[in-house]
């Protein structure tokens, strides 16, 4: 019986089932183990303000670690890009739409609800007369939050919407705002020394969302960015080809800094590439800047 954790929320449980799925038809046995996490107790801050690094992740790390689980299933854009020592990646599943989308509120006032700082930042970069307001809570929650508020509306990720069936038709696809990394993809962890379930799991990694990912999370932790720093990335794998692009922009959206490259050589490298160009082009002084603007609060 191979034991998968997971947070509670729908999303979470939805994300859990689908592996729970792809592993039954591979004729292995399988059962869900609930576990509540950090960042789904503590409701009345913003992620960022938290300021805990895998804040979704930790509670079912250590439950890895305990041996209370053999599996846990992530939203890898949760994972932070260096994972706990005596954990590894067994498979990153085939990646579902990486963009965020609007979803519309009543309107009323120039408000638009967000907890996430990349999504703050990109919108005040567009949209400079804008006010942002935080929002937490489990998409179901947040959904009835934008419908009986005076918002704008509200920035979701597209593939959570999908997954969970609650995608509106008027929903707007902001496919100008560059996703933080990772984000679509589900990753599955297990112990670095479970070498044969590990192999057994593996059958359900998808190689191109593996890479995609991987060469993000790269550009990611060269920035030595996470989820206190305005940072976006996408790379679009097919083959050995990428088109990759990422972002920095300042806490309050005014300055943004952003690259754009494609490559016939598909490698993780790249990542730390394109981040060490992006540096040298001024995102060190900007980096540095948020982070001094990050201690001062």
């Amino acid at each position: 019986m191979i034991r998968i954790g997971t947070r509670d929320s729908v999303l979470a449980l939805w994300q859990a089932n689908k592996v729970k799925a792809l592993l039954e038809a591979e004729d292995h046995a399988c059962s869900i183990v609930k576990i509540k996490s950090q960042g789904d107790l503590i409701l009345d801050k913003p992620l960022y303000e938290i300021g805990i690094t895998g804040v979704f992740t930790k509670t079912l790390d250590a439950a890895l670690l305990r041996n209370d689980i053999d599996i846990a299933v992530h939203s890898m854009k949760d994972v932070p890009t260096l994972l706990p020592k005596g954990l590894v990646e067994f498979a990153v599943l085939e990646r579902e739409n990486p963009f965020d989308v609007l979803v519309k509120g009543p309107g009323g006032s120039n408000a638009i609800a967000t907890g996430s700082l990349r999504r703050k930042a990109q919108w005040l970069h567009r949209y400079p007369n804008h006010e942002i307001v935080g929002i937490r809570g489990n998409i179901n929650t947040r959904m009835k939050k934008v419908a009986s508020s005076d918002y704008v509306g509200a920035i979701f990720a597209k593939s959570g919407l999908m997954r969970t069936n609650i995608l509106p038709e008027n929903a707007e696809v902001l496919e100008w705002m560059v996703p933080a990394p990772a984000q679509g993809a589900l990753v599955i962890v297990g112990k670095s020394d479970d070498i044969e379930l590990n192999q057994k799991v593996n059958r359900l990694n998808h190689h191109e969302s593996q890479l995609a990912v991987s060469i993000e999370r790269a550009f990611l932790k060269t920035l030595e960015g996470g989820c206190t720093a305005p940072i976006g990335a996408l790379a679009i794998v097919t083959g050995n080809n990428v088109r990759f692009t990422g972002i920095i922009n300042s806490l309050d959206g005014h300055t943004e800094l952003k690259i754009e490259k494609t490559s016939e050589d598909a490698r993780m490298e790249l990542g730390e590439i394109y981040a060490q160009e992006l540096l040298s082009s001024g995102g060190k002084e900007l980096m540095k800047d948020i982070k001094s603007q990050a201690d001062e609060k």
